[in-house]
């Protein structure tokens, strides 16, 4: 008797040591994630974005990045709406907010999936695995380790908040996984299987291509079995806030996704770039060491952990003896494999599955311009069956066991150290603040956070206001803020201080020859849509010619050769067109040509950009609503060339009489 004491006694003590390794794991972990996060702090032009529209919804404006337009320029819409009611609650200025939301999302995912990790290998205290080990910080370290997870757990975008919603999805499923089914009245799911639901539908809100990994967990939590009134539940609870959304989104924006889809033809395929992305991530860091680390220390432990034992079914089998009738008929089969469905070895091959979809689908449209920035998602998600890894203790359960161990625990603990020494060389080799020279290269890839510190001189380009000192923004406020007649600013070629102001040579309507208005029109075209928005008042309308504020420029065709998410261009003439700054031809800058502008007045005029401008610009009566939600698939779909006179022959109109000799003077 003493001696089952003593042994209960060891055990319960070995089981508190190894719970507090773990908690201590996780507080060091996320301790380096948020010190490393804040060293390198910022917010990105992209990240300012964001911003505008918010802005726009506390004016009173909509959720519109140009006030009378309703353009849904943020890829993500939860993100747009947590950092404006986070704003009402709190008050802070919006970059705060921003920057205060990313690093605390940021900080959440990675602690969720260290105990979601822990949950697949140790189980619930409901539902526990009864093996006492050591869960060391694994995955977790590798991935709070690579720099650009540390650029963009701050940066006022939205990948915190995706990596906090896969990492909740990730401790909820685990915990679903070890809890045996439950109906209430009417068959009403349990609190937590209800949250899981809901939250597994937010996935498209989150971020479109998420909608990927919404499908695979929401198919896992229908294929278990249950009452046809508890999946009408879960349908429920997961259905309603995106599809409200959904249909919402097509009667007002007039699009089934943001237009930010649009402008970079998301359905597109450039594997070629794709690759080349992927091997910048993986490239600069030697990340392949690590991974290939962590894959070898990962079977192994799963193997080790997961070894069936003699006259033990493996979990998520039956025994055949759940009195379903007989073991062998057709309809026990089915529910054999239903129940199995619930199962951490499930789940588990479901997030690897989910990895290797968002993987694919980043390849294939091409990376992005952000080093590394869309393929955080991806390597979190399959770092996650491994965010850490364990070591048993205590003595073996019998010489199988024993055998395991001799295999399992040298080779965890070498790649635990080998993760370590990278870790180690990752934090003493990297420079967070370079002083080489930031360029793009051939790919079109640049170090996003390196590229603004040295153009704007900030270590820390946090506010608007920082980014004053990028090339032409402080010289654009000041010719905005001295305007008086109402023109469009755009940009010298060749020059970086220059804006070339196009006023209106005309009275605006209602005015006499040489009145000044008292609220002067005015419109700014350039490429760095976030800085040039939130430095000026929301009565400037901002657009860009890459598509991501410009409806027109979006629905231009993609350039093949052109850069990732710059690879739309959208010629100034035609907003010169379509703001009808000039009467005259001899107003227009020397570098305008004037028949490129005549003749994109005349290609507005196609029907079919008529009807498409109307559906974003128009009165919002509820006709218009009907008709933008019957034809939201139509418009995604439309195209323009942005060649004026290629437009102006695709749709058949007459071509303007061409003007000879160009007549600026300027």
């Amino acid at each position: 008797m003493t001696e089952v004491t003593t042994a209960g006694r060891e055990g319960r003590l070995t089981g508190k040591r190894t719970t507090l390794v773990f908690w201590g794991g996780l507080v060091a972990v996320v301790a380096v994630f948020l010190a490393g996060a804040w060293q390198r702090r910022w917010i990105a032009d992209d990240g300012l974005i964001v911003l505008r529209t918010v802005r726009n919804l506390i004016a009173g404006n909509g959720p519109v990045f140009n006030a009378g337009e309703r353009v849904e320029s943020n890829t993500s819409t939860l993100w747009t709406y947590l950092v404006y009611f986070t704003h009402e609650v709190a008050g802070y200025r919006l970059e705060l907010v921003a920057l205060g939301l990313a690093l605390t999302l940021s900080m959440i995912a990675v602690a969720c999936a260290m105990l979601g990790t822990r949950v697949m290998y140790q189980g619930t205290r409901a539902a526990p695995t009864g093996r006492t080990m050591l869960l060391l910080p694994f995955g977790a370290l590798v991935y709070v380790m690579v720099p650009p997870a540390r650029d963009f757990a701050s940066s006022g975008l939205e990948t915190g908040l995706v990596l906090c919603w896969i990492g909740l999805m990730w401790l909820g499923m685990q915990r679903w996984a070890r809890a045996t089914h439950r109906e209430g009245r009417f068959g009403l799911p349990t609190p937590a299987v209800a949250a899981l639901a809901f939250l597994a539908g937010l996935g498209p809100l989150v971020r479109p291509e998420l909608a990927l990994a919404s499908v695979v967990f929401l198919a896992l939590l229908a294929a278990t079995r249950q009452s046809w009134r508890h999946l009408g539940w879960l349908v429920a609870l997961a259905g309603t806030v995106p599809v409200v959304y959904q249909v919402w989104r097509m009667s007002y924006y007039a699009l089934p996704y943001p237009l930010t889809a649009v402008a970079k033809d998301a359905g597109g395929s450039k594997w070629g770039k794709g690759f080349e992305y992927l091997w910048d991530l993986l490239s600069p860091y030697v990340l392949l060491l690590p991974l290939i680390a962590v894959l070898a220390a990962g079977l192994v432990s799963l193997w080790a952990v997961y070894r069936a034992r003699p006259g033990t079914p493996p979990e998520g089998e039956s025994d055949g003896a759940d009195g379903d009738g007989d073991p062998g008929s057709l309809v026990h089969r089915v529910l054999d494999l239903r129940d199995s469905v619930r199962s951490t070895r499930v789940v588990t091959a479901a997030f690897v599955v989910v990895a290797l979809i968002m993987l694919l689908y980043v390849t294939r449209v091409g990376g992005d311009f952000m080093h590394g920035r869309v393929l955080l998602p991806s390597l979190f998600l399959f770092l996650l069956p491994v965010a850490v890894v364990p070591l048993p203790v205590g003595p073996a359960a019998d010489p199988g066991d024993a055998r395991v161990r001799r295999v399992a625990v040298p080779v965890v603990a070498g790649a635990w150290l080998v993760v370590v020494g990278w870790s180690v060389t990752v934090q003493v080799a990297e420079d967070p603040f370079r002083e080489e020279p930031e360029t793009i290269t051939s790919a079109g890839i640049v170090d996003e956070r390196q590229y603004y510190i040295q153009r704007t001189g900030h270590r820390h380009p946090l506010l608007a206001e920082d980014y004053l000192d990028f090339p032409r923004m402080r010289a654009l406020v000041q010719s905005v803020s001295g305007n008086r007649t109402g023109a469009v600013f755009l940009p010298v070629p060749g020059f970086q201080d220059r804006w070339d102001v196009v006023s209106y040579d005309h009275p605006m309507p209602g005015l006499e020859p040489f009145e000044l208005p008292d609220e002067p029109v005015m419109t700014v075209v350039f490429l760095n849509l976030g800085m040039t928005s939130m430095n000026l008042p929301l009565d400037v309308g901002v657009y860009d010619t890459v598509g991501l504020a410009s409806p027109l420029a979006a629905h231009t065709d993609r350039m093949e050769d052109g850069r990732i998410g710059h690879d739309k261009f959208l010629p100034y003439d035609w907003v010169l067109a379509q703001t009808g700054v000039v009467e005259d031809p001899v107003n227009f800058p020397r570098w305008v040509d004037v028949n490129w502008v005549r003749q994109s007045e005349v290609a507005l005029t196609c029907p079919a950009t008529q009807e498409l401008i109307e559906s974003y610009a128009g009165p919002l009566t509820p006709e218009r609503r009907v008709t933008n939600l019957v034809n939201a698939f139509s418009f995604a779909e439309y195209r323009i060339n942005r060649i004026p006179a290629y437009e102006v022959q695709r749709c058949g109109l007459p071509m303007p009489e061409k003007v000879e000799k160009y007549q600026g003077t300027r």
